[in-house]
């Protein structure tokens, strides 16, 4: 391995530990939705900066200049004897409306963090990495001011607040048959906390407080598994078909209920109420199919569709306490299915003149119904992305940006519709390993 290349991971795991520790420092929300109130929180987008800036296509996708998380097969699609990571941010503008209450917010989180080489054998490589599966992140504050019971109480103060996420580790093995068809193998691992508090405060001190809430550790391991296959033609013309499997993921871990009461004197202290629930076959994550297919001439241009499809109604959230906390009971899960489209284009990767032709453009659009549904309406999504990819260096080396402009929910049946702008940089870096010069 090269001393340059070593230097740039170095800088990548500082920027990653540098970001880690501003998040915490802050106490910034990882992502923030009234939607990730419920469940598990709000799912986390796949793939990185480049394939969402495609729609998150990925699925049939193999390209060899860039890392490709959405199928473990298409690890071996790359240049012989080459090293490559992958290091992604993304921030988030929201617009929140409902009915006639306004408010936004803003969110930055680390997206990715990948590395990928080839093994012993020539047609089978690796990927190793760790990503964001979900995030919890919201705040609701009410007054009620009711007269029957200012008189009786004072005010009565409501706040729901929730924070945290949950992380996957994965590592994937891919394999090359015939030239033609690949397969692959992934390990995922999940790990992480999720806090999730009501408060009710009133204003007549001889009336309790109540503070209370869950604490979720949670984790669990599980495989998925992919394959793809290309059938080249003489006119440049490739197409290639792809499919996931993710298996059903068993969590494991607690669920700490907890509540502290003020009492109505001065002289009693807080009252503490702590349960521990253990978590243990009672919920899960949804096992998950996918399917793709793409067709590209050459490096100049691509194009792929994916639909995607998850079945989360067995998942037992619905019943299991620290899922379903807030709200009334509403709640409950459902099947989630995306259809996704992108198309990238490079008008001249070798043009020495204008460096604007050696860039990649990319544009997309996609659909979600979301893995639950509010009072019985399936919350649904769409949106449109944008990129570009500037070369840097040499070799495959670059930076990509991309834009996803969408919304999700809608302003019927008293459900929150939201208008958001995201922004995901990545940063793509490439070397040889085991490469010796010769000279005559």
């Amino acid at each position: 391995m090269s001393t340059g290349l070593i230097k740039k991971i170095g800088i990548l795991v500082a920027c990653l530990l540098a970001g880690t520790s501003l998040s915490a420092q802050n106490g910034t929300y990882s992502g923030f939705t009234p939607y990730s109130v419920y469940g598990i929180g709000d799912l986390h987008p796949s793939g990185t900066a480049f394939s969402r800036s495609m729609g998150g296509v990925g699925v049939a996708m193999r390209n060899r200049r860039y890392i490709n998380t959405l199928n473990p097969a298409s690890v071996t699609a790359r240049d012989s004897l080459s090293f490559m990571a992958d290091f992604g941010l993304s921030g988030k503008n929201v617009i929140f409306r409902q009915n006639d209450y306004k408010s936004a917010n803003n969110t930055f989180n680390i997206n990715d963090f990948v590395i990928s080489f080839p093994i012993k054998y020539r047609k089978c490589a690796v990927m190793v990495g760790v990503t964001p599966f979900s995030n919890v992140g919201y705040k609701f504050t009410y007054t009620e001011t009711d007269p029957s019971l200012i008189g009786v109480a004072g005010n009565m103060g409501y706040t729901a607040s929730g924070s945290g996420s949950i992380y996957q580790f994965f590592t994937a093995v891919s394999y090359t048959l015939w030239d033609r068809l690949s397969v692959g193998a992934q390990y995922n691992y999940y790990f992480g906390n999720l806090q999730k508090d009501v408060n009710f405060l009133f204003s007549n001190s001889s009336y309790r407080s109540i503070y209370g809430g869950f604490d979720l550790q949670l984790k669990g391991s599980t495989g998925k598994f992919g394959i793809q296959y290309e059938q080249p033609f003489d006119s440049g013309l490739v197409l290639a078909v792809g499919a996931t499997y993710r298996m059903k993921t068993r969590l494991r871990g607690y669920a700490k209920e907890y509540t502290l009461a003020n009492l109505s004197t001065q002289t009693d202290t807080l009252k503490n109420h702590i349960d521990t629930l253990a978590i243990s076959n009672h919920v899960s994550f949804a096992d998950e199919w996918a399917v793709g297919f793409s067709i590209r001439r050459w490096e100049r241009w691509s194009f792929e569709v994916d639909y995607i499809r998850s079945g989360w109604g067995n998942s037992g959230f619905d019943a299991a306490r620290g899922f379903t906390n807030v709200g009334s009971g509403t709640f409950s899960a459902s099947t989630a299915q995306s259809i996704r489209a992108g198309f990238e284009f490079t008008p001249n990767r070798n043009d020495i003149r204008y460096r604007y032709r050696r860039w990649t453009y990319r544009a997309g659009a996609y659909y979600d119904e979301a893995y639950y549904k509010l009072n019985g309406n399936t919350v649904t999504g769409f949106g449109v992305t944008l990129g570009m990819t500037f070369p840097v260096y040499a070799g495959y080396n670059g930076i990509t940006v991309g834009l996803d402009l969408g919304q999700r929910g809608r302003l019927d049946n008293n459900m929150i519709r939201e208008r958001y702008i995201g922004i995901n940089v990545g940063v793509n870096i490439f070397d040889l390993w085991f490469h010796k010069m010769q000279f005559e």
